[in-house]
């Protein structure tokens, strides 16, 4: 297999739009209802939710640059095509695993669906992105 370029600063990008949509998603947007539905009191420490930060942001570097190997291996090199395959690899790898998940831990399928939706932005942004971004 010949090595493939990927574009550092593009995957560093992405993985900051992760975080920041994660942050978003999380707090601002589903924050309320998402702690209640994972049993969490009024938030966490400051140290674990570092901790749990860090992580995140670690996670979309990993998730960014594995997605980056697979968009050049599909030679998608526009925004559209890069967010299909995104949507691609989000329906075959994260939103089946999500669902059986929810289903093992007798979760909400609200809680599901507040995952799998961040999810779906998440593959089909930086999918986009990596793909306009070689």
């Amino acid at each position: 297999m010949v090595h493939q370029h990927v574009n550092h600063l593009a995957i560093l990008v992405a993985a900051l739009i992760q975080w920041v949509l994660g942050a978003f998603w999380y707090s601002v947007a589903f924050g309320k209802l998402w702690r209640s539905l994972v049993g969490q009191k009024n938030g966490s420490t400051a140290s674990s939710a570092a901790v749990a930060m860090i992580s995140s942001f670690i996670g979309g570097l990993f998730t960014s640059f594995i997605l980056a190997h697979v968009i050049l291996w599909s030679e998608a090199t526009n925004f559209p095509w890069g967010s299909f395959i995104g949507f691609m690899c989000w329906l075959g790898f994260v939103a089946p695993l999500l669902f059986a998940q929810t289903l093992f831990e007798k979760r909400s399928y609200l809680l599901f669906a507040i995952n799998v939706s961040y999810w779906l932005f998440v593959f089909v942004i930086t999918g986009g992105l990596l793909a306009q971004w070689q």
